[in-house]
């Protein structure tokens, strides 16, 4: 049979998440089968590149769940649009809560994938989750030192907190709740006069039919952002990440400073395996396009292989 995606739900603090479940080609309900997490981008739903990976992985023959983070896409939780490192880690972790009910999870052999924003985030699973066993990531990003960095006024971070606690004083005292989007849409970029390769091709991506997504709402709740600048995705690694680590990246460095990370992540970990280089890829070409994916794919898929392979005997 093909594979065989399903609607699943499971809780994430008081949450109800929704994600996809994929089960590959001959798939057998009465076997005990590998097994791997993938955790999309920042903003992103299961439907986009986390999909995409899960959709290839799965016909490497893992069963693959992908899921909306709280508060996002399809799953539950409010406030709505909130983008928090710890709920997403949280969420990942509960993604293995929900896989070991399943009878035929060989909870031995379960990995775990996070792309973009989502490396980050899979990275700060990893380091208190021994149940993950390897773990992969395709131009993977701490989202904090991207915010960090949005803005080059020297004082831009303090003026970004201080209007954060007003904005939640003025909640506190009755005042709506304020969103802004993640990207302009295509037309809003031009009139902008935005030119830089990598932010084009973000917008391509996530605004227009290559990778648009009903469920994506493009909008983040302002205070979260104090929450991202806040947060440091890879600071412990080189204490707590202890699994077999393989850093994915594409060849062209961009702005998304997604080759820096990744190397940087590479150089703190204690196990690491492989760092990949994808020649000619942008940061956002490593979401969907070819031979990139494929390329990422067979890189994850030795991984896992190596790493997720059931024990002799069993």
């Amino acid at each position: 049979m093909p594979i065989d995606r399903q609607r699943v739900t499971f809780t994430s603090q008081q949450n109800e998440l929704v994600g996809h479940l994929r089960l590959p080609e001959g798939f057998d309900a009465n076997a005990r089968h590998a097994s791997v997490v993938v955790v999309g981008p920042g903003s992103s739903v299961k439907e986009q590149a986390g999909g995409i990976y899960a959709e290839k992985l799965a016909a490497e023959g893992y069963v693959t769940l992908v899921f909306d983070p709280s508060y996002q896409g399809e799953s539950g939780g409010e406030p709505r649009d909130l983008e928090s490192p710890a709920a997403r880690i949280e969420d990942i972790r509960s993604a293995v809560d929900f896989l070991v009910t399943l009878p035929f999870i060989d909870e031995a052999r379960i990995g775990l994938l996070g792309i973009c924003a989502g490396g980050g985030y899979a990275i700060g699973a990893a380091m208190i989750e021994r149940r993950f066993k390897a773990v992969g990531t395709v131009v993977a990003n701490d989202i904090g030192t991207a915010f960090r960095r949005m803005s080059p006024e020297a004082d831009a971070v303090e003026r970004l907190l201080v209007a954060i606690g007003e904005q939640r004083t003025a909640e506190a005292r009755g005042a709506e709740r304020q969103r802004a989007p993640w990207l302009p849409n295509p037309e809003e970029a031009k009139a902008a006069g935005i030119d830089d390769p990598s932010t084009l091709n973000a917008i391509d991506f996530y605004m227009t039919a290559r990778g648009q997504s009903d469920h994506r709402t493009n909008q983040r709740l302002a205070t979260s952002d104090a929450l991202l600048v806040g947060y440091d995705a890879f600071h412990l690694a080189g204490e707590l990440l202890v699994q077999p680590l393989q850093v994915i990246v594409g060849g062209k460095l961009g702005t998304t400073f997604s080759y820096e990370g990744g190397k940087s992540l590479w150089e703190r970990a204690r196990n690491r395996k492989d760092f990949v280089v994808i020649e000619g890829a942008d940061h956002y070409d490593m979401y969907d396009r070819e031979p990139y994916v494929s390329q990422a794919v067979e890189s994850l898929t030795a991984l896992y292989h190596a790493h997720l392979a059931p024990a002799e005997g069993r």
